[in-house]
């Protein structure tokens, strides 16, 4: 009896900020390396949720400073909407307190805690507050906080509050200082280019120990904010529906039709008929066994999908290729994206894209992105669904070599958009094992293998024709040479028939009597748009044609000529100079993508 009334006396209750501040592991600050990286992208998300929302192109600014021995300050800035003055303490110094939990939409951050966790673990490493500065319009001041979390309580602690002048319009920034190292800093890098390449529109700049790197946008256009749905039948337990059942003042039919997704009037009494309930019925007087009935009812009438269109929003193939081009170099690259499907009720899109040569390094294991809902997923690779698809697709059927993983210089990219992406950990590292989530990316995985082959077929046909026109090419000289001797004739330029042959694009330089003249002769059978870089020493101010671009490196002067030239056409330019340094000719089709196999 003692004992128990002891044991009794030490029980109390304790709040969710102490129960984060002993298990921070477990939203990802598990070490003062992965801190910095869990704090930017807390912070990135919630910068690229505002300003969509707000339908602003984001503007990003991230800074990392070191400001003691092992002391960083880590700031986030971006272009939003601002968060009100009253609302800015819970939003910072509350953990679950936020605007996302309770609607069922796509967004990058969900529970409210993963800025308010930085805060946490800032004030426990260091014993700084936060400063957060948030401005909302023009016409107003902005308003600069100092605040901690009371962990007993978890409650914002303000240690000051003031209004200040501001320079952006609107926007939020907020300044963390904690102990940390920047060992992690190309992963942190490796994050921001990935975030860069998935969120196309969005320009980050980020200032890292006095390094700046800019991750310029590709995309003007802001995606569509996802909307709100009501949840669906399919994804509802008994504890939900009973506690929606509770807060209504309606009839069952008016529940069913006004609470759920894709109900109608018809829906709706076929499920009251199979429950054996009558339409006219309170919805809140209904006994636990009536609303058991119900629920099995829910789950066995046949309802459409949810509308995925209204609250997912995916990339697209196109930008996904441009965000891809934009930060790495690809010989082939190509995308899909899987029609909107189900799990649980919960609507989801499968995205992904292939990438193939280019500067992914030849040797090794494929490189993998995982993404889900716009966010990269740096960490866990090994646990991640994600991967486990990877690994089950037959690669060597695409002709690729596999040994778990696909090997080569290869990169796939997958996304996963939905209103609840099922992670296996509170950290969101890694994607969980659902079927129907695993099915669609085997699928879409497998599209983009067969696109993969015909690539790689095609390039191994181009090969052999070009290894056969090379033969021949090489020849020639020694043939026109004897031709030559033969009939006692000048030796003549065999370059139009090589260039014939294999089909090319040729530029030669040649200098005579101090003057330079460069030809460009398009011995294919299509238009070739192209731009040439002619690195010399020569400044060319006499050129004609002009170049479109000069720029002077080391004393060199790079002038760049972009023109387009018909099937068998000329171009010719001409300048004053000693004709030294070297010559680069690089196609263009369609705009974008470079011609690697153009001769010089």
């Amino acid at each position: 009896m003692v004992l128990a009334e002891d044991l009794a006396k030490q029980q109390r209750s304790i709040s969710v900020a102490e129960f984060f501040e002993k298990n921070k592991h477990l939203l990802g600050f598990d070490s003062p390396t992965r801190g910095i990286i869990t704090t930017i992208k807390e912070a990135v998300d919630n910068a690229l949720d505002a300003c969509e929302e707000a339908e602003v192109l984001p503007d990003i600014f991230i800074s990392i400073k070191r400001v003691d021995t092992e002391v960083y300050r880590i700031t986030v800035e971006d272009n939003g909407p601002g968060i009100v003055p009253e609302n800015v303490p819970l939003v910072f110094g509350k953990l679950l307190y936020g605007s996302r939990f309770h609607q069922i939409r796509q967004s990058r951050g969900q529970q409210g805690i993963g800025i308010s966790a930085a805060v946490l673990y800032a004030q426990l490493t260091t014993g700084t507050p936060a400063r957060v500065t948030s401005r909302t319009g023009a016409k107003v001041r902005a308003h600069q906080f100092e605040l901690m979390i009371k962990t007993e309580t978890n409650e914002p602690e303000i240690i000051s509050h003031e209004e200040i002048d501001w320079d952006r319009t609107h926007g939020t920034r907020i300044e963390i200082q904690f102990k940390s190292s920047l060992a992690a800093k190309k992963r942190l890098m490796d994050y921001l280019r990935l975030t860069a390449i998935v969120n196309p529109h969005a320009r980050i700049t980020a200032e890292i120990d006095g390094e700046v790197t800019v991750f310029e946008r590709v995309a003007n256009e802001v995606p569509p904010c996802p909307k709100s749905i009501l949840p669906h039948p399919h994804g509802i337990e008994f504890g939900a529906l009973k506690r929606l059942a509770a807060a209504s003042t309606g009839t069952v039919e008016e529940f069913l039709i006004g609470s759920f997704s894709r109900v109608g009037k018809k829906t709706a009494d076929e499920m009251i008929a199979l429950a054996g309930l009558k339409p006219t019925q309170k919805v809140k007087k209904l006994e636990p066994e009536e609303l058991t009935r119900l629920l099995d009812a829910m789950q066995a009438v046949k309802v459409p999908a949810p509308p995925a269109q209204q609250c997912l929003s995916p990339i697209g193939e196109d930008l996904i290729c441009k965000g891809l081009e934009k930060e790495i170099q690809l010989d082939f690259i190509k995308a899909r994206t899987r029609p909107s499907m189900v799990y649980g009720g919960h609507p989801f899109i499968i995205e992904a894209a292939i990438g193939y040569g280019g500067k992914i390094p030849p040797e090794g294991s494929a490189q993998i992105f995982r993404f889900a809902n716009r966010v990269p997923l740096l960490y866990q690779q090994g646990a991640c669904a994600i991967t486990n698809c990877v690994s089950q697709v037959n690669w060597k059927n695409y002709g690729l070599s596999q040994q778990g993983l696909p090997m080569g210089p290869v990169l796939i990219m997958v996304h996963v958009a939905s209103t609840n992406v099922p992670f296996t950990s509170e950290s969101k590292d890694a994607v969980a094992s659902i079927p129907e989530i695993e099915r669609e990316i085997v699928l879409v995985l497998q599209e983009l293998g067969r696109e993969l082959k015909t690539y790689l077929s095609r390039r191994e046909r181009k090969k052999q024709q070009d290894d056969r026109a090379r033969a021949i090419c090489s020849v020639i000289p020694e043939i026109a040479a004897k031709v030559s001797e033969i009939v006692e004739l000048p030796l003549v330029d065999t370059s139009p028939i090589e260039g014939r042959i294999m089909r090319k694009v040729v530029a030669k330089k040649r200098t005579i009597d101090g003057k330079v003249r460069i030809d460009v002769n398009n011995y294919t059978e299509r238009e070739v748009t192209f731009v040439l870089y002619n690195l010399s020493r020569d400044s060319a101010d006499d050129a004609d044609p002009r170049p479109d671009f000069v720029d002077e490196i080391d004393g060199d002067y790079n002038k760049v000529w972009r023109r387009t030239l018909g099937p068998g056409e000329v171009w010719r330019v001409v300048y004053t100079g000693s004709g030294d340094g070297t010559l680069d000719l690089r196609g263009v089709e369609d705009e974008k993508k470079v011609v690697v196999d153009l001769d010089v």
